[in-house]
C-alpha cells in the first residue's frame, strides 16, 4: 500500500511537507518547508523531521516560499545526499531566500540558527533543475512538473506509482494575473493534495490599481507616508509592475519618490527580469521594450543606513519593505517611526497569518505594541485582498473540477476555517492532521 505523511501544513497555512512512500518502499518527499506564524507555529522547526533521511530517495520543491523550501538545509545537515528537483527559476529564488534566512539566523541573537549560510549553500548545489512537463522517474515513481502560476517557477506536481496518479497542487496562483502565465489545469488523479489557503472566501473584487492610486495621492496631498508591507517575492514584484502603469498614466505624480527597502526583493526583481518566457503573454509582449518594474523616482535602498535616511527625507514618500506579515524585517521599523503619525497610511496587500501584528493591526487598535513598546495608532489603515498570489475559493473549486476520476481530496495548507468551508464544497475530503500516515489512493 503507498502511504502519504503529512509532515507540515495539515491545520496550519505554514510549513508544507509531505513523505510519500510506494509500495515497493521508495520514498519521495515534496516540499519541506518551515512553520512561520505565531509562536507556537515556529517552535515546530526545531522539531525532528519525522523521516529517515537513509531512506529518503528524492525530494521535489513545488517553489521557493519559505514554507515551503525553508527546513531543506536541515535535510542536508543531517546527512541528505539524493537530488532535490525544481524548476530552475525556483532554484534561482530558493537560493536567495535560504541564505537570507540563514543569514537572518545568524544575527538573531535571541534564537539558535536551525541552520548555517553554508548549509544553505549546500542545498542550492543538491538542487537539480528540470523543465515543466518533463516525465522524471525516481525508482518506481515518476513526476511532472506542471505551472501552478503562483510565483515564477511554481509547480504543481503529477506523480504516477503503484498504476495510479497523484497530484499535489503546491500552491495555485490567482489566476488571471498581470505578471504570469495562468495557472495549468489538469486533465484527471485518482487522487488530490490540494492547498485551501483561500478555501473560505472569494477574492475583493476590488481594484488594486485604483487603490493603489487613491492610496499613494492620499500622501501626495499630505505629505504623508505609504506604508506597504510585502513579500520579496511575487507581491514587490506585482506593486511595482502597478506603480510603473500608474506612473505612466499620470494616476500619480512622477516624482513621488517609492523606496524599495529590501535588498532580498531587489536580488528577486533581478531574477524575474532573468525569465521572460514565464511572463504572462501581455507582460511579455510589453516587456519587450520596457522594463516592467523600473519608472521615475523608484529608490533601490540595499543597506540599513540608506534605510534609517528615508525618516529624514521630507514630502510625501511609499516605502515597500518586508516582512509581508510584519513578523520582522526592515517594515517593522518604518512602522515604529510613522505610526503614530495622523498622515500614515498603511496598506495590507497579503494574508496575515492568525497572531501576527499584521493580524492585530487590521482589528483597528487604538494602541499596538512592538516589541513590548507601546505605540498610539494614528495612521490609516487599509487592505486589498484581490492582489493574493494564492487562488480563492471559486478557483480552487475550478482547478479541482478540471480533473476526471477524483476519488480522494487531502486538504492541506490551511488554518481548519478554510479548509472546513472548502470540505463542504466537495466530496471525498479528508482533512489530515499532523504526523498522520495515511493511504494514498
Amino acid at each position: 500500500m503507498s502511504t502519504i505523511k503529512f509532515l507540515g501544513a495539515a491545520g496550519s497555512v505554514t510549513g508544507s511537507c509531505y513523505l510519500v512512500t510506494s509500495e515497493s518502499g521508495t520514498q519521495v518527499m515534496i516540499d519541506c518547508g518551515m512553520f512561520q506564524g505565531s509562536r507556537e507555529l515556529q517552535k515546530l522547526n526545531y522539531e525532528p523531521i519525522d523521516v529517515d533521511i537513509s531512506n529518503l530517495n528524492g525530494v521535489i520543491l513545488t517553489h521557493a516560499h519559505l514554507d515551503h523550501s525553508g527546513r531543506l538545509p536541515i535535510l542536508i545537515k543531517n546527512g541528505y545526499k539524493e537530488p532535490i528537483y525544481a524548476t530552475e527559476a525556483t532554484i534561482d529564488l530558493a537560493n536567495l531566500v535560504l541564505l537570507d534566512t540563514a543569514k537572518i539566523a545568524r544575527e538573531n541573537k535571541e534564537r539558535t540558527p536551525l541552520y548555517s549560510e553554508t548549509d544553505a549553500e549546500y542545498t542550492v548545489q543538491a538542487m537539480t533543475a528540470i523543465p515543466y512537463h518533463k516525465e522524471i522517474s525516481i525508482k518506481d515513481i515518476k513526476f511532472i512538473l506542471r505551472d501552478a502560476g503562483h510565483i515564477m517557477g511554481s509547480s504543481s506536481i503529477e506523480m504516477f506509482l503503484d498504476g495510479k496518479k497523484a497530484v499535489f497542487s503546491g500552491d495555485l496562483g490567482n489566476y488571471p494575473e498581470d505578471l504570469l502565465r495562468t495557472t495549468e489545469m489538469l486533465e484527471s488523479a485518482d487522487t488530490v493534495i490540494m492547498e485551501a489557503t483561500y478555501g473560505d472566501r472569494t477574492h475583493s473584487p476590488q481594484n488594486i490599481k485604483q487603490i493603489l492610486a487613491n492610496e499613494i495621492s492620499a500622501v501626495e496631498k499630505t505629505d504623508g507616508t505609504l506604508l506597504i508591507p510585502s513579500f520579496s517575492i511575487e507581491r514587490t514584484q506585482e506593486l511595482l509592475h502597478l506603480i510603473d502603469h500608474l506612473k505612466h498614466d499620470g494616476l500619480v505624480l512622477p516624482e513621488t519618490p517609492v523606496y524599495l527597502d529590501s535588498p532580498m526583493a531587489i536580488k528577486a526583481t533581478e531574477i524575474y527580469k532573468k525569465y521572460r518566457n514565464l511572463y504572462s503573454k501581455e507582460l511579455g509582449t510589453h516587456a519587450l521594450s520596457d522594463d516592467p518594474f523600473d519608472f521615475p523616482a523608484l529608490r533601490l535602498i540595499q543597506h540599513a543606513s540608506e534605510s534609517r535616511k528615508i525618516w529624514e527625507t521630507s514630502g510625501a514618500k511609499v516605502i515597500i519593505a518586508g516582512s509581508g506579515m510584519l513578523n520582522g524585517g526592515r517594515i517593522v521599523k518604518h512602522l515604529e517611526n510613522y505610526i503614530t503619525n495622523p498622515t500614515t497610511r498603511l496598506l495590507f496587500v497579503g494574508f496575515q497569518s492568525h497572531d501576527t501584528l499584521g493580524a492585530r493591526l487590521l482589528n483597528s487598535p487604538q494602541k499596538i505594541k512592538i516589541k513590548r513598546v507601546e505605540y498610539e495608532v494614528n495612521a490609516t489603515i487599509n487592505k486589498c485582498s484581490s492582489l493574493s498570489a494564492h487562488a480563492d475559493q471559486p478557483k480552487l473549486f475550478q482547478w479541482l473540477k478540471s480533473m476526471q476520476g477524483v476519488k480522494q481530496v487531502f486538504l492541506i495548507h490551511a488554518e481548519d476555517n478554510s479548509r472546513l468551508a472548502f470540505a463542504n464544497m466537495i466530496n471525498g475530503f479528508i482533512l489530515p492532521k499532523l504526523h498522520d500516515v495515511r493511504s494514498l489512493f
